[in-house]
């Protein structure tokens, strides 16, 4: 299914439109959105997809329109488990199968006509953007990469928690493995809650930052499968920062209270070709408002000076945020 875009309002110069697609990946189909505007040659893509149990509609489909208008063409994905993915248990987070369904979500934007399979950058967030490192590390071709506010040290991260969060997770994570040998159905935990509650995520914006970024009629669910917890902390993608080739923009909220913020600091670092961008906003203020704008706008200029030099000149300082509507 094919929807024509077109900004309202806003002079891009350009028409955008907005593919429904599917993907295989682990045997399942990922759903995809493929933006592409108008163009006489292969464009650069950016490739997207979110954090944790994050799904497209909370705000990557913005995020894809102002790459679309800035002059890319974008892939945004639902992981397996996830959003309108296939996949079951449901809500079952996996970083090894996040991992497998990114790369090919890479090769199928390699593989579209409207691509320069040589100038695909990969876009990540919180934990994504730990993913994007680390398959940026693996695969020569990736052109780019903007990690924002990204989980780069799984035990560093669990170090950051209090205590009894900490322990009551992994033994939620245990009891739920343990009973998956036995053919139990798997035992959910909340995704996000109050202070002091039982949650994956528990700090003061949790709540009411996914609230401010998740649609009425959005496919996420406040909820994952516990065993996740038994091997996250193992996860340490900010270790492969070093051997990236290609150039990195690394985006820290100076308020966030989700992501341990040291071992994001030390990918751009120790990335030989990496950016630094600080913003003084919350983990969710990333994403709507002030935050969005000053971040997508610096992202914007990064991707064109690196995958459209030629054009790098004429392009603005700053783009308004695109308002589109379906052509009729």
């Amino acid at each position: 299914m094919e929807t024509a875009l077109r900004p309202r309002n806003v002079d891009y110069g350009r028409l955008v439109r907005r593919e429904d697609l599917t993907f295989r990946s682990g045997g399942l189909n990922c759903a995809a959105w493929f933006y592409s505007p108008a163009a006489e040659r292969p464009l650069p893509c950016v490739v997207l997809a979110h954090g944790f149990d994050g799904v497209r509609e909370q705000r990557l489909d913005t995020y894809a329109q102002r790459f679309a208008a800035a002059g890319f063409a974008a892939l945004v994905f639902d992981y397996r488990y996830f959003g309108s993915s296939d996949g079951t248990p449901r809500q079952l987070f996996s970083n090894e199968a996040q991992l497998d369904d990114w790369r090919a979500a890479i090769a199928c934007a390699r593989g579209r006509e409207q691509v320069d399979p040589d100038a695909i950058a990969l876009w990540g967030t919180s934990t994504s953007g730990g993913h994007v490192v680390q398959l940026a590390a693996e695969d020569e071709r990736v052109a780019a990469v903007v990690a924002q506010v990204p989980f780069a040290d799984g035990l560093a991260q669990l170090f950051s928690l209090p205590i009894s969060q900490g322990l009551r997770l992994l033994w939620a994570g245990l009891r739920d493995k343990i009973g998956s040998l036995f053919g139990r159905s798997p035992m959910m935990i909340p995704a996000a809650g109050q202070p002091g509650a039982f949650a994956v995520i528990s700090s003061p914006d949790a709540l009411s930052g996914l609230a401010a970024i998740t649609p009425p009629d959005s496919t996420w669910r406040n909820e994952v499968v516990a065993r996740f917890t038994l091997t996250t902390s193992l996860y340490r993608p900010g270790r492969y920062a070093p051997r990236l080739g290609c150039p990195v923009l690394v985006c820290m909220a100076d308020g966030d209270r989700l992501i341990a913020p040291k071992p994001a600091l030390t990918i751009a670092r120790t990335a030989p070709r990496g950016e630094l961008r600080r913003y003084p906003f919350s983990h969710f203020g990333m994403y709507i408002g002030p935050g969005f704008d000053a971040a997508v706008a610096d992202q914007v200029a990064f991707l064109r000076r690196h995958l459209l030099p030629d054009r790098e000149e004429a392009a603005p300082a700053q783009l308004p945020a695109p308002v589109l509507e379906a052509l009729p």
